[in-house]
């Protein structure tokens, strides 16, 4: 039929008033399209077409799609698209046809209304009934058709819903559409229709499908083009029937899944948010139901098809509007929720979606893609194929690794741990399912001929998903934030520590040089370039402590923990990484991390190492005593301990690797570990290398001091004194005096450090009790160390001993002069007793009470001594002869040393050493060794029993007696030890003695006494011990010859002359006070005199005449005119006294001799 012909006959059913007629001119219309449709006469089949749309719309409501060259040769009107020439008919104008609706058309700029007739819906609803019926037949049709219907659609305010559906509803903008009653009624039909029309698509065949499908394609590229740069409510009609088409076609899907896709998705991708958020609604739903759609084969057999259902979602994360990744987030969600168990191969396409989620993307996003991963990890993984969990590792680290939000950060750390407990329970299975899979990779790349790449080759698959758990954490072990650090520390420590066990031997290699070394070389750097700035709160009003407040001090505390895990590594799994081979260069790279962390300006970080060193030295050859604890021991414990059990070396998946099996194991008598005694002690001479390092580094005094000069605490240097004794343990056998010498700079330095002011409340002993700090205890202790070793050691370590006695003597200085720390200004603490310490005066520095530290020391040099006098090294170095070179010094000062019990200790010390070291200075009196050693000591009795010193005022008369006491012991120690072996001693030396008894023996005078107190404070016990000695070695009777009798000789002379000068000294006095008494003090003293006088005598008498020299005799008779000079003294006292000295002289009394001339008297 011609074309012209169809349209008159159209024409006319416009103006036919009767609706029947108008009815079957349409039908008319209908059937012939659908006829030419079946012939195949496109262009014929295309004019009655257009003739309905046109009926279907306004009049003058021109398209450009109706308006085909066909067309055109009818009407020399054309109309573009965007309606910018449609002709507005009001209500008024004249027309005998029944408006019905009143809408806006579907243009960019529309401009007032247009209307739709009854006859405009009589059309439509024939245009319906011919796509409903005919759709096969239509082909290029369906683009007039479907263009027609989206306006009319849009006209009628028709609005998509679920599932495509069209439904009423408001307009977003401009008026409201308009409708009457009668059309009112039809709408639902009209909608009900369309669905219909659509869910019909599923019977049209493969060819018609497509051309519906690019007839809305096409049609939904316009309104994205007229939806672009506005947002006004574009048209959805398109893209809720592709929803629709698709929904209906599932079981066919495939045919028409990429271009159905592949277009929803670049209408995601529209800047008009309704457009894109009805392209996203769309995709997600076709996507969900083409997973629950029952599928033949199903899914599960057709992993092709699920791949094909799932990558559209993949691609909406290429796309960046938050709102298309929140409908693909919740898709992932809901599909989890319904079909987790079946996903299959698809996993890693649904948590590449998740992982694509990226820092900046907003908070709720991140949230939702997180809710996701909690669900994987709490409810799927044993479903999932195991070539995926090192996609859930990934996904997982990646978000502790985002910044929006710290408690997903922090929860994904706990996913991570949740995980490492899943692979640990489910180990065997994991394992076989993993070396299947890649016997199979293997496989096909050897047939590709590439090689086969992945992370941490070639460690087996399964160790290799444990590394890159391990990598993830030790990045979030980096991360800025304190707490996730902190975090993901703990937890990586954890983890190794818990299911390390699992790994194959060789992985550990991997695991201490690539994740370990790596994360601490990272820490380190980190904390040596942090931030020192104060940061003043945490967000919000959360306040921060001042122990973490700036960044550097943030990163102290991260450098601690991994410090502490690495080092505890090392030190529980020992016995799977000595045999690895490279464990020397390990121990190496480790000694240097902890020296570099120990020299590190930060308390914390310092000491922090000291204890990691600690701990790696307390690994001993495990002991066989199955009843010792089984717990680790308490780091800083100095003395070595085995720590307790570790898993086995096989590799058990489940925890019963029993205590019992694993001490069994060490119960032979060979050692677990076979590794050589050499490169063992190789390892700890390293370890010495380096405390000898640190310690050298850390006390050594600045050259400059200011506020933030950094001096190391007391605890540090506790700490680094407590390692020395486990460490000497050993390494003693090759320790010489080298090591020695260098030690004993460490513990003078450490000992001289002083203290911050701040601190010296906690660390300073209270005022009433001397005791030693730790710092001093840990000295003495590793000294003492040193010692027993020394005396249980061969021939050849004993010559350490002098180096020892020096050590601790030098420490027993500081009871009088206390060291000094560079240039530094300290206040100095003397003894508690007597100073009360100002703690908060303003010096910077506090030097410790050193008193009781040195007086512990020369009890351990007295006690050393004691052990060690005749020992060959001891004797060779004149060890004695320094121990009372250094007592000289607190002896001297006597009452001037900084507290009382100093000088006292060294009394007692100096009696206990002589008693023990003069029997061997006789015994080697020929070698010489001990010449030097007499001048000094008689210079210490000198400056001891003759100090410039003067008592302390408030001193009582019971304590000066106490001390005149001492005095007197060190007189008998002369008169027992000394005087007895003249012969065996220096004759300048005994001079010297004998000199000072006769000083000893004549009372010194004092004017502070008051008269009540001069008979005690004048030393008058001392005065006659003095006498009494020096009258005892007047005489021997067992003199043998004239060599031994000097000793004898000098005494008496000594003596006598005393006696001669105190008789003058009291008559000159006598004469000269006329009536006046003499001092108190100076009665006593004659008093004392003339009785010696009359001991001497006696003495003399009852002595063999041949040992007693002439001018002895010479001199006790010259006594006598002096003592009768005597007789004058008015004390009745001095007068009995004289008596007595007086009387034996009647023994001299004889007639002289009568001379013998020529043989008579």
């Amino acid at each position: 039929m011609p074309v012209g012909v169809v349209f008159l006959l159209h024409f006319h059913s416009f103006l036919m008033p009767d609706e029947a007629a108008t009815e079957n001119i349409l039908k008319a219309e209908l059937t012939m399209a659908a006829l030419c449709g079946r012939l195949g006469l496109v262009t014929s089949r295309d004019a009655f077409i257009t003739a309905i749309c046109k009926g279907s719309l306004p009049p003058h409501y021109a398209l450009t799609v109706l308006n085909t060259t066909t067309a055109a040769t009818l009407s020399n009107k054309s109309y573009s698209v965007q309606g910018q020439s449609v002709m507005m008919i009001s209500p008024s104008s004249e027309s005998h046809q029944q408006v019905v609706a009143v809408g806006q058309p579907l243009a960019v700029q529309p401009q007032g209304t247009v209307m739709l007739t009854s006859k405009n819906i009589q059309c439509m609803r024939t245009l319906l009934n011919l796509a409903h019926c005919h759709g096969a037949v239509l082909g290029t049709s369906w683009q007039l058709v479907l263009a027609t219907l989206q306006h009319l659609v849009w006209i009628l305010g028709l609005k998509p819903s679920s599932g495509g559906a069209l439904k009423p509803g408001r307009a977003v903008e401009g008026p409201s559409t308009v409708l009457t009653t009668a059309v009112m009624t039809d709408l639902p039909v009209i909608s009900n229709i369309l669905s219909r029309l659509f869910e019909s698509s599923q019977y049209l065949d493969d060819v018609s499908l497509h051309h519906l499908i690019n007839a809305l394609c096409s049609l939904s590229l316009e309104a994205m083009d007229m939806a672009y740069g506005n947002n006004k409510e574009p048209s959805l009609f398109a893209v809720a029937k592709l929803l629709e088409t698709g929904l209906v076609n599932m079981h066919r899907i495939e045919i028409l899944w990429r271009p159905l896709t592949g277009h929803l998705l670049e209408v995601c991708q529209h800047p008009n948010s309704r457009m894109r958020e009805w392209g996203a609604e769309a995709l997600t739903s076709l996507i969900k139901a083409g997973l629950t759609f029952n599928h033949d084969p199903p899914l599960s057999q057709n992993q092709r098809l699920q791949l094909l259902l799932l990558n559209p979602l993949k691609e909406m994360s290429n796309i960046n509007h938050p709102d298309i990744r929140l409908k693909q987030l919740e898709c992932v969600l809901q599909i989890l929720q319904s079909q987790g168990d079946s996903l299959g191969p698809g996993w890693p396409l649904v948590l590449g979606v998740m992982g694509a989620i990226r820092n900046d993307q907003g908070e709720s996003l991140i949230r939702t893609a997180f809710q996701c991963l909690q669900l994987v990890v709490t409810d799927f993984l044993p479903t999932m194929p195991c070539t995926c969990l090192q996609i859930v590792v990934d996904v997982a680290g990646s978000f502790g690794l985002h910044n929006q939000e710290l408690n997903i950060s922090l929860t994904s750390i706990g996913l991570l741990w949740n995980i490492s407990d899943y692979f640990f329970q489910r180990g065997e299975t994991i394992e076989k399912e993993l070396n299947k899979e890649e016997a199979a990779q293997q496989k096909q790349a050897e047939e590709k001929g590439v090689v086969l790449n992945r992370p941490f080759h070639p460690a087996p698959p399964f160790d290799c998903l444990w590394l890159c758990l391990y990598a993830k954490l030790g990045e979030l072990c980096v991360d800025p934030r304190p707490a996730v650090r902190k975090s993901a520390g703990q937890t990586l420590f954890s983890t190794i520590g818990a299911h390390g066990t699992l790994l194959q031997h060789s992985t550990w290699h991997t695991v201490i040089w690539k994740v370990l070394f790596h994360l601490l070389d990272r820490v380190r750097e980190s904390s040596t370039t942090a931030d020192k700035e104060k940061i003043e709160s945490g967000g919000g009003n959360i306040l921060i402590h001042h122990s973490r407040d700036t960044a550097e001090k943030q990163w102290a505390e991260t450098w601690v923990l991994t410090l502490a895990g690495v080092a505890r590594i090392f030190n529980t799994r020992r016995y799977l990484l000595q045999p690895l081979g490279d464990f020397s260069r390990a121990w190496d790279v480790l000694l240097d991390h902890i020296q570099s962390a120990a020299l590190s300006k930060n308390n914390e970080v310092s000491l922090a190492a000291l204890k990691s060193f600690q701990e790696i030295l307390q690994i001993v050859s495990p002991v066989r005593d199955s009843d010792k604890p089984e717990t680790p021991p308490v780091v800083n414990v100095p003395v070595p301990v085995l720590i307790g059990p570790i898993s086995g070396m096989s590799r058990p998946f489940v925890r019963t690797d029993s205590i019992g099996e694993r001490l069994g194991r060490y119960s032979s008598s060979e050692p677990p570990i076979v590794t050589d005694e050499l490169e063992d002690l190789n390892l700890w001479w390293a370890a010495w290398n380096t405390w000898y390092r640190i310690g050298s580094e850390s006390t050594k005094p600045p050259v400059t001091f200011d506020k933030l000069t950094f001096i190391p605490s007391q605890p540090f240097l506790t700490a680094l004194i407590q390692i020395f004794p486990a460490l000497y343990q050993h390494i003693k056998t090759g320790f010489n005096m080298d090591d020695l010498q260098k030690l004993g700079v460490i513990l003078h330095s450490a000992i001289s450090v002083p203290i911050s002011s701040d601190a010296s409340p906690f660390i300073l002993p209270s005022y009433t009790e001397a005791v030693l700090t730790s710092l001093q205890e840990a000295v003495l202790t590793a000294l003492d160390v040193l010692q027993k070793a020394i005396c249980v050691g061969p021939e050849n370590m004993q010559i350490m001993y002098p180096a020892i006695f020096d050590q601790l003597l030098a420490f027993v200085e500081f009871s009088c002069k206390p060291p000094q720390y560079g240039q530094l200004e300290t206040k100095h603490i003397a003894n508690a007793k007597y100073n009360q310490i100002q703690l908060f005066a303003p010096a910077e520095w506090v030097a410790l009470n050193y008193v009781p530290f040195a007086e512990r020391s020369l009890e351990v040099v007295v006690d050393l001594y004691q052990k060690t006098a005749c020992h060959k090294a001891v004797v060779n170095e004149k060890v004695l002869q320094y121990i009372i070179k250094t007592l000289r010094v607190p002896l001297s000062l006597k009452y001037s040393c900084p507290s009382e019990s100093t000088w006292k200790l060294a009394v007692s010390s100096l009696l206990k050493v002589l008693s023990i070291g003069l029997p061997v200075a006789r015994q080697h009196a020929s070698s010489g060794k001990f010449d030097s050693m007499w001048p000094e000591l008689a210079n210490t009795f000198e400056d001891f029993l003759f100090t410039k010193s003067i008592p302390p005022d408030n001193l009582s008369i019971q304590e000066f007696q106490r001390n005149e006491n001492i005095d007197v012991e060190v007189v008998q120690l002369i008169s027992n030890e000394i005087l007895p072996y003249a012969n065996f001693i220096p004759k300048e030396f005994v001079g010297q003695i004998m000199t000072m008894l006769n000083k000893g023996s004549i009372h010194s005078q004092s004017s502070s006494f008051t008269e009540a107190e001069i008979d005690i404070r004048l030393r008058e016990e001392f005065s006659k011990m003095c006498f009494e000695t020096l009258l005892q070695f007047s005489f021997s009777n067992k003199v043998t010859t004239p060599q031994e009798g000097y000793i004898s000789r000098m005494a008496l002379s000594v003596l006598l002359k005393r006696s001669q000068d105190v008789l003058h000294r009291y008559i000159e006095d006598e004469r000269l006070s006329g009536k006046c008494p003499l001092p108190r003090q100076q009665v006593t003293e004659i008093i004392f005199v003339l009785k010696a006088v009359s001991t001497l005598i006696d003495s003399l008498k009852k002595t063999q005449p041949e040992n007693v020299d002439g001018n002895t005799w010479a001199q006790v008779i010259a006594l006598y005119p002096t003592l009768v000079e005597c007789i004058t003294c008015s004390s009745s006292e001095v007068c009995s006294a004289l008596k007595e000295a007086l009387v034996p002289f009647k023994d001299f009394m004889q007639p002289p001799a009568s001379r013998v001339q020529n043989g008579e008297s």
